[in-house]
């Protein structure tokens, strides 16, 4: 089993395009009193299961389910009307890939760590240090359509239409799709 990160339901919809763009633009905010204890808290961030069709990522229909979810978030800074602006993420979880057409699975754990910039136009910037499953539609990202683990040191970049950018300062890609494809 190899080692990924995954890290948290909203941003889990909004790295695989599985949400409309205004759930994945939106970001989760903070939690009734997460003011007060502002960058204190770990709270809780599940992950749901996912369904993405065929063509969209990978030539057939594909399907996520967390098997481990211990992803935390604190709220590091929020805007004047509450609302999350700047977010850590950490914690164990592992992602079951599944290939709907043949069964073929891959369990990804996703145990790395970001920092996520909300911004006002529903773009996205994150800072991170290990792998992240990332999807990418057609013409949707630097990286060709597919699904990814993106792992290393590097910066992810989702534009306000959900164009997602990778920086790298070292680190790999693995095609999910190949792997259970």
């Amino acid at each position: 089993m190899r080692r990924i990160t995954l890290v948290l339901p909203v941003l889990v919809t909004a790295l695989l395009g599985t949400a409309p763009p205004a759930t994945a633009a939106s970001g989760p905010g903070p939690a009734a009193g997460a003011s007060a204890a502002l960058g204190t808290r770990w709270e809780p961030a599940p992950s749901a299961p996912w369904d993405v069709p065929a063509g969209a990522r990978c030539d057939f229909p594909v399907h996520g389910e967390p098997v481990v979810d211990e992803v935390v978030r604190r709220v590091l800074e929020t805007r004047p009307d509450g609302s999350a602006k700047r977010v850590a993420y950490k914690g164990d979880l592992v992602i079951r890939v599944t290939n709907q057409e043949t069964g073929a699975s891959y369990d990804a754990d996703a145990s790395g760590t970001a920092v996520v910039e909300y911004r006002t136009d529903g773009s996205q910037f994150w800072t991170v240090l290990g792998p992240v499953l990332v999807g990418v539609g057609e013409n949707g990202g630097n990286l060709a359509r597919g699904l990814y683990i993106v792992d290393g040191a590097y910066t992810l970049e989702i534009g306000p239409a959900g164009y997602k950018t990778v920086t790298m300062a070292a680190g790999t890609t693995d095609d999910l799709c190949a792997r259970i494809g």
